[in-house]
């Protein structure tokens, strides 16, 4: 009997040494609150020790106080990524619509319409992004901005992992906090939430200075990749140290994309063949600042009088394609 104690004392002590506390909170404003209460689902339940993964009835956020936050402290293994949605009730029929900016994506061909996250650190502190809202891309006054980068060509991966820097940090584009995750093809991946404007940010193959790629000139301010902000936005997966797409490349997204414009290339307007739902287009320079944004759905015609000629990159929910404007 005492063996089978110290057995599970060790088991115990080994799983925390390796666990990292994270906290999944959930801004409910607006949404009218289940007698159920307020749950998340997701596929760290089973390693939390809050029931099997994806159970619906066990992970019951606590309402912080008088605001219209819900939330959840776990311990769960680090440097893994985690699928996750907030349900309001405990079924899950329930579950928010997840917006297709913060979805998993397009994985290995197939639609992922879950929220996820990559922890990345066993530091003495709980991971927190922030109370995102409920079917939402973000927190309250903030937007969701989410950095990608092809690291194709770019030889061997850093056994550090990929990561970016960015102009908001308390250390400015600090090579070693934000740690990128791949779902596949050599793109590597991270949301943040951030406020609107003006941000500066930059790779590395690694987490330290010497890691960082070399920003051509023709896409860069000061050595570093910038993009103005005022919406949430999906960056293009452009080439590490590269003002494009990597020569080549099957890049996840547009290797799974099935959407379809012409004329390409176009010159004045461009029309786009979209599922009958409405859906949220974008396109975005070589840079990756969005330069137009609107919602539609079936046969749609743009207006490219504002844009000069270039290579540009369309999106259209998890879809995309590249536009050549002459």
């Amino acid at each position: 009997m005492k063996k089978i104690i110290l057995i599970a004392l060790l088991f115990a002590a080994t799983s925390q040494a390796f666990g990292k506390k994270v906290k999944f909170a959930v801004d409910m404003a607006g949404q009218t609150i289940s007698t159920n209460g307020v749950h998340i689902v997701g596929d760290f339940q089973a390693a939390a020790g809050i029931g099997p993964d994806w159970d619906p009835t066990t992970a019951l956020l606590t309402k912080e106080g008088t605001s219209t936050i819900y939330s959840i402290i776990v311990t769960i293994p680090a440097f893994k990524k985690y699928e996750y949605k907030f349900i309001n009730g405990d079924q899950t029929y329930e579950a928010e619509f997840v917006p297709d900016e913060s979805r998993v994506g397009t994985v290995n061909g197939d639609i992922v319409d879950n929220r996820w996250m990559y922890v990345d650190s066993l530091a003495n502190d709980t991971t927190y992004a922030g109370a995102v809202l409920f079917a939402a891309n973000a927190p309250t006054g903030k937007l969701l901005l989410r950095f990608k980068i092809d690291l194709t060509g770019s030889g061997a991966i850093s056994a550090n992992g990929v990561h970016v820097g960015t102009s908001y940090q308390a250390t400015a584009y600090d090579a070693s906090k934000l740690r990128m995750y791949s779902f596949g093809n050599n793109v590597y991946d991270i949301q943040q939430y951030v406020t609107a404007g003006t941000i500066g940010y930059i790779f590395f193959n690694g987490n330290a200075s010497g890691t960082t790629e070399t920003v051509p000139s023709s896409c860069s301010v000061n050595g570093k990749r910038s993009i103005t902000l005022s919406r949430d936005t999906v960056l293009p997966s452009l080439c590490f140290s590269a003002c494009a797409a990597c020569v080549g490349a099957g890049i996840q997204e547009q290797s799974a994309s099935t959407l379809k414009l012409y004329p390409n290339p176009a010159n004045g307007q461009v029309t786009l063949l979209l599922p009958a739902a409405e859906t949220t287009i974008s396109i975005s320079d070589m840079s990756g600042r969005t330069l137009l944004s609107l919602k539609s759905s079936g046969e749609t015609q743009i207006d490219l009088n504002t844009l000069t000629k270039g290579v540009y990159f369309v999106r259209a929910g998890q879809q995309y394609a590249k536009l050549l404007v002459e």
